[in-house]
C-alpha cells in the first residue's frame, strides 16, 4: 500500500472515530401513570364524567423535561423528554384515576370528550409543575367541576401537592413517578368534590 493511501485510511479511521464519540446519547421517554386505589367506604357515582381542558404553564407546555434547578433557574433536558404532550398526558391520567376512585369506566378526556353526555365536566389549570431535582415535585392546581344538567352547581377547588422523588440527582424516571402520585392526589380532591355534589 502506498504511503499516500496509508496517510487517507488513517485520517478516514480517525474521522470515523471522532465523529462516534460525537454521537449524541439516546433519547429517554417518560409518562405519566394513573396510581389511584379505590378508597374504601367512599360512594361512588355511575354518572359519566368528561375531563374537558388541561393548561399547563407555557414554562414546561414542551417535550423536554424542565428541571428546577433554583427559584429562577431552570434546564431544559433535551434528552429526557415527555412521550405525549403535558395537557393531553395530564387528562388522560386524571381521567384513568378518576375511574378508579368513582368506580365507573364512563370518564373520558381528549377528542371523545367534546361528543360526549355527561354529568359532570371537569377543566384543570396547572398553576405549578415542578421538577425539582434532589428534592421531588410540586404541582398546583385550580380545578373546577361542572354539573351538566339544567341549573346545575359549579364546585371549584385548589390542590397543592407536594411529592418527594427517589433517587439521587433528579432522576428522571422517579420524578415522573412523582408527578403521577400528586396527579392521583389531584383526582382525590376532583372525585370527592363530584361525590359530594352526586350525594346532593
Amino acid at each position: 500500500m502506498s504511503t499516500a493511501a496509508s496517510a487517507a485510511g488513517i485520517v478516514t479511521l480517525t474521522a470515523a472515530l471522532a465523529l462516534a464519540g460525537c454521537a449524541s446519547p439516546p433519547a429517554r421517554f417518560h409518562v405519566l401513570a394513573a396510581t389511584a386505589v379505590p378508597e374504601a367506604g367512599t360512594v361512588l357515582t355511575k354518572d359519566a364524567v368528561t375531563v374537558e381542558a388541561v393548561a399547563v404553564p407555557a414554562a414546561v407546555d414542551r417535550p423536554q423535561f424542565v428541571v428546577q434547578l433554583t427559584s429562577n433557574r431552570v434546564v431544559v433536558d433535551e434528552f429526557n423528554r415527555w412521550a405525549a404532550p403535558l395537557p393531553a398526558s395530564i387528562a388522560r391520567t386524571l381521567a384513568e384515576n378518576l375511574s378508579v376512585l368513582l368506580g365507573t369506566p364512563r370518564v373520558v378526556s381528549g377528542p371523545l370528550a367534546a361528543s360526549f353526555d355527561p354529568a359532570y365536566r371537569v377543566s384543570v389549570d396547572i398553576q405549578r409543575f415542578d421538577s425539582i431535582r434532589g428534592q421531588g415535585v410540586v404541582v398546583d392546581a385550580v380545578w373546577v367541576v361542572r354539573r351538566s344538567a339544567a341549573g346545575g352547581t359549579v364546585t371549584s377547588g385548589r390542590s397543592t401537592l407536594r411529592e418527594a422523588a427517589a433517587g439521587e440527582g433528579g432522576d428522571y424516571e422517579a420524578l415522573a413517578a412523582a408527578h403521577s402520585r400528586a396527579l392521583a392526589a389531584l383526582s382525590r380532591d376532583i372525585a370527592a368534590a363530584i361525590r359530594a355534589e352526586a350525594g346532593r
